[in-house]
């Protein structure tokens, strides 16, 4: 392990991070952030009404924007919490060769293909139900496309704000989770519907 990575492995963490935690630190550090934050959701929301018209089309497809979003920041709040615990622990290097990154990519990508492969199937047999057209191979190709591509996403979000919140000396179990789950609402719709866009 390197010198600059000596520091990422916890040595400070004793005196910087624990010592904040108290509730006017995590309060000052967190309601402006969420204040931010609730901006950036006001966007994702605009952005989602501009594609209104493909979703009244398309049953299926309104049934994968919340389940797809929801599922980013589920996949983010995954990788921020497994990697916020590796760096309270000292066993964390922000590296490629680290195994315990390779494994948290690892476990992400696993499990995003699993659910989004079963989101396909769910959201095709629903869309059925309520009179869609688009095939099951069509909403397949969908729903792996952008989910993979998401969780591509969220895994370098996640490992970026764990990073740049230790660096500018926040606790990242106060700020990271935030800050993925809100990143990925306003992607995740766009990223879907450039892979809709790309299959039909």
């Amino acid at each position: 392990m390197s010198a600059g990575s000596d520091l990422l492995a916890g040595e400070d963490l004793d005196t910087d991070l624990v010592g904040d935690w108290t509730v006017q630190n995590i309060v000052t550090t967190v309601v402006p952030l969420l204040a931010a934050l609730s901006i950036l959701q006001m966007v994702s929301g605009t952005v989602l009404e501009s594609f209104e018209e493909q979703l009244l089309a398309h049953p299926s497809l309104l049934i994968l924007v919340p389940v797809t979003i929801g599922t980013a920041g589920n996949l983010g709040s995954i990788m921020c919490a497994r990697l916020s615990t590796q760096l309270h622990l000292g066993t964390l290097e922000f590296s490629p060769d680290n195994p315990n990154i390779r494994a948290n990519v690892g476990a992400i990508m696993g499990l995003a293909a699993t659910v989004f492969v079963l989101l396909g199937v769910a959201s095709w047999a629903i869309g059925r139900a309520l009179g869609g057209t688009l095939g099951l191979g069509t909403l397949l190709l969908i729903t792996i496309g952008s989910g993979m591509l998401l969780a591509v996403w969220v895994v370098v979000v996640s490992t970026a704000s764990v990073y740049a919140s230790f660096r500018l000396g926040y606790d990242p179990d106060d700020t990271t989770i935030p800050v993925v789950t809100n990143v990925c609402d306003i992607t995740g719709v766009l990223i879907l519907f450039c892979v809709v866009w790309v299959v039909l």
